[in-house]
């Protein structure tokens, strides 16, 4: 073999084999752990309405947007899976009797989803103010878990370290950044929570 070709060949192999583990550490860097799961809890209702507008005008507490995108573990979106959520009012009272501040969001082709609520309040038997989640998808594991909000008193400014005062946190990465959005006379909670989900 000429030298010029075999240096091309080798200098050929070279480039492949770079593209190769470029291609590699880019799907790599695409990997998500999965969201931290939690307990179903003993508020759960089957059949919540789909409804992403969860605050009626006037109701009392501080207006939450929560928005986020529903993403496999290798980072793709997950198309219409079916979110339900459930949280208390703003004084940590559950509607038991019927569906208020409950809802099921089907999330749309890129796995985004969203709903308006208000900022939940404490109750006694829970530390944290939370919305609960159950995430459904086909070809996906049933995912349960909680979110939590970086300005809850709780944390006292600090939730990486102080998270684990509610001993059902099992991860710093269910409290989520609370930014407040809005003009003074119609503030509001802007909050955003991806959900990855294992694949089955």
């Amino acid at each position: 073999m000429q030298p010029a070709l075999a240096l091309g060949i080798v200098s050929a192999g070279a480039g492949f084999a770079s593209q190769v583990l470029a291609a590699a550490l880019e799907i790599a860097s695409a990997q998500r752990p999965a969201t931290p799961g939690a307990a179903l809890g003993p508020f759960y209702k089957a059949r919540a309405p789909a409804n992403a507008q969860l605050r009626n005008a006037g109701d009392p507490g501080l207006p939450l947007v929560v928005s986020g995108q529903v993403l496999d573990v290798r980072g793709a979106p997950v198309p219409q899976a079916s979110v339900e959520i459930w949280q208390a009012d703003h004084i940590g009272k559950y509607d038991l009797e019927g569906y208020r501040y409950r809802a099921r969001i089907v999330g749309d082709g890129v796995g985004s989803y969203s709903f308006e609520s208000v900022m939940p309040g404490h109750y006694p038997g829970r530390v944290c103010q939370h919305v609960h989640y159950r995430v459904t998808a086909p070809g996906h594991k049933p995912l349960v878990t909680q979110l939590y909000f970086a300005t809850d008193p709780i944390f006292e400014g600090d939730p990486a370290r102080n998270y684990a005062r509610d001993p059902v946190i099992g991860s710093v990465e269910l409290v989520r950044p609370v930014m407040l959005k809005g003009d003074p006379a119609e503030i509001h909670a802007d909050v955003r929570f991806d959900l990855v989900l294992e694949t089955l």
